[in-house]
């Protein structure tokens, strides 16, 4: 199996580190605190820092690049489902991984297409394929790296998957908007090819890690595979005190929102165990740099590098006109929970999914977590960031000034 190692650039006195599991390869960079500590990652890479290094001197993020150690053997192909556009570059994706005598992962729902089904020129392949169900089965060792077909729902959905570290991710753009999908179909070999020899860059997409902690009310909650409630890794219960754990890896954003009730949300929010406000509105959006850009820049707030060690708190239709979305650094814990005061539930779901509902007595808990995502660039994490600015939001498009005519300048002059 290969073992995926990225060479990312010395960040200076910011940034965040990612691990891989030791059957896959390793994820590192080097770093300081502000306090000037180095924190250094595995023993796999150099501790010696630059001389650059915790002088203030930041490298481009462009010199992030993924290397093997290994020649990749497994790859997971993740299509977007209800889509008959899609099946023809599946097939001929899948096919072209055979070819190059890859072992393809599926899922096993996307086989019992009928469109798939029914192709006999497609048996051959589907005999092939090595299949899991989400939420049963745990394919989080066997994987090299995975190609995504489809939007950016198909990125949110690789990252699901993945509870602890994620293989790098190549992103086909084969949906509607495709902010976070820069690959083009049209080449897909001579690229796929390219990332199999280890010639590309790539960027750490940092997620958050969530820890939802209920109230027990006599209700149990069915354990299957190590995953509990909602298909969400099972990270404890502790009956002793009527405490049921959750544990989630969140891409884009957790939402904490009023749910059908007719109220205002009103929640507490603490940072590293102090309360610093109370939402009265329709609700909060805790996001990564990666989801500023979703339901957060939807919401009002800035736009975030993923290279930004930063979690962002962006407020939803607050009932205060000075409650402005603000940016925390990413190494702090978050907790939300409803307050004293409030008259209704919340409900809080992660990258649009595993929606719940939150009580008195619950809690959420958010840090950045360990495990970024790494994903592959068509050309570097700044370039591709303002070509999908540009090409999906149209980013500050207007129509260009017009300049004077000479003899216009003249008069002004005279």
């Amino acid at each position: 199996m290969g073992r995926p190692r990225v060479r990312q650039a010395w960040p200076g006195c910011c940034g965040h580190t990612g691990r891989l599991p030791a059957g896959r390869g390793y994820l590192a960079s080097h770093m300081c605190d502000p306090a000037g500590a180095e924190l250094i990652g595995d023993g796999m890479s150099d501790p010696t820092p630059p001389s650059n290094a915790c002088t203030g001197h930041i490298q481009d993020p462009a010199s992030q690049r993924l290397t093997w150690n290994k020649s990749p053997k497994s790859v997971l192909v993740i299509k977007k489902m209800r889509d008959a556009s899609l099946l023809q570059p599946f097939k001929e994706l899948c096919t072209h991984l055979m070819e190059e005598n890859m072992i393809v992962y599926v899922e096993k729902k996307v086989l019992e297409d009928p469109a798939i089904a029914s192709d006999e020129s497609f048996g051959a392949v589907k005999k092939k394929f090595c299949t899991f169900r989400e939420d049963y089965d745990d394919i989080s060792n066997q994987i090299d790296f995975i190609i995504c077909l489809g939007g950016d729902g198909t990125l949110l959905y690789a990252s699901s998957l993945f509870q602890g570290s994620v293989p790098p991710v190549m992103a086909f753009h084969l949906g509607s908007l495709g902010f976070l999908t820069p690959f083009s179909f049209e080449n897909f070999q001579s690229q796929v090819t390219q990332v199999i020899e280890g010639n590309a860059a790539v960027v750490l997409r940092s997620r958050l890690k969530v820890r939802v902690v209920k109230e027990l009310r006599g209700k149990k909650t069915a354990v299957h595979n190590g995953l509990g409630e909602n298909g969400s890794q099972a990270a404890g219960l502790d009956m002793d005190v009527g405490k049921q754990a959750m544990q989630y890896q969140v891409l884009n954003e957790v939402v904490i929102d009023r749910g059908p009730s007719s109220y205002l949300s009103n929640v507490d929010v603490y940072l590293d165990g102090h309360l610093i406000t109370t939402v009265q509105g329709d609700g909060v959006i805790v996001s990564t740099p990666t989801g500023s850009t979703a339901y957060a820049a939807a919401a009002g707030a800035s736009m975030i590098h993923p290279n930004v060690p930063a979690i962002m708190i962006t407020p939803i239709c607050p009932h205060s006109l000075s409650f402005r979305p603000i940016v925390v650094p990413a190494g702090v814990e978050l907790k939300i929970m409803l307050s004293p005061e409030a008259r209704n539930t919340a409900w809080v779901s992660f990258d649009g999914r595993k929606r719940q509902e939150i009580r008195h007595g619950d809690s959420i808990s958010i840090t950045t977590s360990c495990y970024p995502l790494p994903s592959i660039c068509v050309r570097d994490p700044v370039s591709d960031w303002f070509e999908s600015l540009a090409q999906c939001l149209h980013w500050n498009v207007r129509k260009k000034q017009a300049h004077f005519e000479e003899e216009e300048e003249e008069e002004e002059e005279g």
